[in-house]
């Protein structure tokens, strides 16, 4: 019984200090530091009807919901500024907050102050061990992006094509392609591609870059992979501007170009052939019929 009493003890006081721990979590966004203490009564008041006590995603309201709410004990983010599978940094998490997720029912917790939403990531961190265990990532380098011009957005349309991003999101963009109905995320719930032609933000934000960097970084959790190592930043940049161009409604530089050049996109080049080398003269090997 005392050896009992003894393990019981020792797990208790590591429950303890795991605990203290977690609660003793911060967040660093520019000068401002958040606290988890003072982040968890007020995820309580805003968050946990949707995440759920224990931030698995689970609340009350979770059963009504899709996409279903985040799982904070996953720690798999889709809008992060770090490569897949990392975690995102303080600022990912914050931007995230701020600007809530379009076609979801996160709203925009912009109205909030800052020492407010950066409370709110510090607790949100709280939840998963690998804010302890894992170490920074590096942030994605984002280059200048390239000019606007019509061959930029066309090669962009060929891209669209050879990289088979159709089969999800559909030949329009629509989200419609032929993969979209068998689509799901990590934790087996249905999840539909990004309908481009809404004309709207996308979900990680409203700037080129913001999609640039989902390209390069990936969006965990969803079947959307990194195309870090696939293709090179200049090639990222032209699949960005015609995707641009989907967002018919949408006023932007691409669909300025794209009226210019009549609404049509410049036909493929064709593939540059290596030269052959020389035709050899064939041997001789006989036919049978006796001559030399």
């Amino acid at each position: 019984m005392a050896r009992k009493a003894q393990r019981l003890s020792f797990v208790g006081v590591l429950i303890v200090a795991v605990a203290s721990s977690l609660g003793a979590q911060e967040a660093h966004v520019g000068n401002l530091t958040g606290h988890a203490d003072a982040g968890k009564k007020l995820y309580k008041r805003f968050c946990i009807g949707c995440h759920g006590e224990r931030g698995d995603g689970v609340g009350d309201n979770a059963p009504f919901l899709e996409p279903k709410p985040r799982d904070f004990t996953a720690a798999t983010f889709k809008c992060r500024s770090t490569l897949t599978g990392n975690l995102p940094t303080d600022e990912d998490l914050y931007k995230s907050v701020v600007r809530g997720f379009n076609t979801s029912a996160m709203p925009s917790w912009a109205p909030l102050t800052a020492q407010t939403k950066i409370d709110l990531v510090a607790y949100i961190k709280s939840f998963s061990p690998r804010w302890h265990d894992e170490k920074p990532a590096d942030v994605l380098k984002i280059p200048t992006e390239t000019p606007v011009t019509i061959e930029s957005i066309s090669h962009g349309g060929e891209l669209f094509q050879k990289l088979e991003c159709w089969k999800c999101h559909g030949q329009e963009g629509r989200g419609d392609g032929p993969s979209a109905s068998t689509l799901t995320d990590s934790k087996d719930q249905p999840i539909r591609p990004y309908n481009f032609t809404g004309g709207g933000r996308f979900k990680c934000g409203a700037e080129n870059e913001d999609l640039y960097r989902i390209f390069m970084t990936g969006v965990d959790g969803t079947p959307m992979p990194s195309f870090n190592d696939v293709i090179k930043p200049v090639d990222a940049w032209d699949l960005v501007h015609y995707l641009r161009t989907l967002q018919k409604t949408r006023k932007s530089r691409e669909n300025e170009v794209l009226k210019a050049a009549g609404g049509k996109l410049l036909p493929p080049k064709p593939e540059e052939k290596k030269p052959e080398d020389p035709a050899k003269e064939p041997e001789n090997k006989g036919a049978g019929n006796g001559r030399k």
